[in-house]
């Protein structure tokens, strides 16, 4: 296992980028590499069955919004799974509420997406409003749940209640 729940100041995870991320973010204090993931864009690696960052332009934002919504709610389905997940939207909320786009949605109904799937999905929505303030809360933020689950583990290591598993004998 990649985290090592001895010593919270040995935590050093590392980040993982789905192949497929068009425009990946770029990490200044987490190591990061290249991997495969069911669900979203961003994890980290050894924990990539918890947590899950899903990154959107404006315009891919849009584009799931308007054309590809019944897809894109299937995957905000499956990041249900996922004990810490995050929808990180490279606009601020007054790009949003200004609707300089071509798209014929309006801003009430982009806003009003957002604010059902927030409720609909359990999903914290995050508007960085640029690219490197994104990557700068997703970097935070892979942080945080990682030392959330190796304090949860070293915990749960140190606890008197832990089920103690004894070696079973071999079946004749």
């Amino acid at each position: 296992f990649v985290l090592r729940w001895d010593d919270m100041d040995s935590l050093h995870p590392t980040i993982i980028i789905a192949r497929n991320e068009q425009i990946p973010f770029e990490f200044t204090n987490m190591p990061s590499e290249p991997g495969t993931l069911v669900t979203g864009d961003y994890s980290v690696k050894g924990l990539e069955h918890l947590i899950t960052v899903e990154r959107k332009s404006l315009d891919d934002l849009l584009r799931c919004i308007g054309t590809d919504r019944d897809r894109f709610k299937r995957e905000l389905q499956r990041m249900r799974a996922y004990r810490f997940r995050l929808l990180v939207v490279e606009a601020s909320a007054a790009d949003l509420e200004a609707g300089e786009w071509r798209s014929k949605l309006t801003p009430a109904s982009v806003m009003g997406s957002l604010a059902a799937w927030t409720g609909q999905y359990s999903l914290p929505v995050w508007l960085a409003g640029t690219h490197d303030a994104g990557a700068r809360f997703v970097e935070r933020f892979l942080y945080q749940a990682a030392r959330c689950i190796a304090s949860e583990a070293q915990a749960f290591d140190a606890s008197p209640a832990k089920p103690r598993l004894q070696p079973v004998a071999a079946c004749s």
